[in-house]
């Protein structure tokens, strides 16, 4: 593979002009649709690039909209056999030069992070969206009317015949889409979200900082060992985690009960919430560090947890014995 670093396309994205970002952005999104057979390495190769790229991007505006067409633009984008293995090298690269970053760009690279928290959070958990409508801005559906009528026609007559020939044509097409499945029985299945969390318990939020168990790197069967930590890196997404789960999360009002004044919300859709909550139950129970215990049982303890029915709050035992004063 190339240097991804002097890909015209990747020192593009850094440009603060809009729409050659756009066609770079637009480029990147080609190119890995195009190669969905590229390994660990090959994605190692391309995040060194958007690293470095991202480092360069100056001016606030323009490294907003560059983490965001990083993320939310291109994430989504990705088809199922690039998914996992593009946001593994990108959780690699962000744990293997984190403490590279000077306090000039950090507080860039912590949005780019929060990013991609947020469009794997939409990824995994929002359930696929229908191929014959899209979604609207004011939150509206409307049907595609890009292809003319008789082009329609000709679509249609096709299908009829390439029917029996090609039986799987709905199964490829499914491949392109990284969101979460329904299984026969209509229940989802979270099989991909759970490759995603052992990602992030094996990088970012592992409770060991030094793991010598851990298999060494063998670019010979594309394997790469997964940094862990820093433990800065792990307080950003402790602080973030349940902010970006909120934004993605359906919620339904609980009728009859009320906390604090305000109606208890239910997490809709069956969304595991255990699963979601697993690697900061790993830190709070096995972390080698008491400052990240503590944060850990912070995120735990957030109101929104309770206030959702995710977790309940331990009742306290009032004590019927009465206080005589001293004898």
């Amino acid at each position: 593979m190339a240097d991804m670093t002097k890909t015209p396309f990747v020192r593009d994205l850094a440009s603060s002009d809009k729409k050659i970002r756009d066609k770079a952005t637009d480029s990147l999104s080609l190119f890995l649709r195009s190669k969905t057979d590229l390994s660990l390495l090959d994605l190692l190769k391309l995040w060194k690039g958007l690293f470095f790229c991202f480092y360069h991007s100056d001016r606030p505006l323009t490294q907003q909209a560059l983490a965001r067409t990083l993320s939310y633009s291109l994430v989504p984008t990705l088809p199922r056999s690039t998914l996992h293995r593009f946001l593994r090298a990108f959780w690699i690269t962000i744990g293997r030069d984190f403490h590279s970053l000077d306090r000039l760009r950090l507080d860039k690279y912590l949005h780019l992070i929060r990013c991609y928290v947020g469009v794997a959070f939409e990824v995994f958990l929002k359930p696929q969206q229908s191929t014959s409508t899209t979604t609207t801005a004011n939150g509206g559906k409307r049907k595609r009317e890009e292809e003319p009528a008789s082009s329609k026609r000709n679509k249609k007559n096709s299908k009829k015949n390439n029917k029996k020939q090609s039986p799987r044509t709905e199964d490829q097409e499914e491949e392109s889409t990284p969101s979460s499945t329904t299984t026969n029985g209509g229940e989802n299945d979270w099989t991909a979200l759970e490759s995603y969390i052992t990602i992030i318990e094996e990088g970012p939020l592992c409770p060991l900082n030094f793991d010598p168990d851990q298999p060494p790197t063998n670019e010979k069967e594309d394997y790469v060992a997964m940094p862990h930590g820093p433990d800065g890196l792990r307080y950003h997404l402790m602080d973030i985690w349940i902010d970006e789960l909120e934004k993605v999360l359906e919620f339904e009002e609980v009728e009859g009960e009320e906390e604090e004044g305000q109606p208890k919300k239910k997490v809709k859709g069956g969304v595991p919430m255990e699963l979601l909550l697993r690697p900061i139950e790993k830190l709070k129970a096995e972390s080698a560090y008491k400052p990240v215990r503590t944060r850990a049982a912070e995120t735990l303890d957030d109101e929104r947890l309770f206030e959702w029915g995710v977790k309940e709050r331990k009742v306290e035992e009032e004590s019927d014995e009465e206080w005589d004063g001293f004898d």
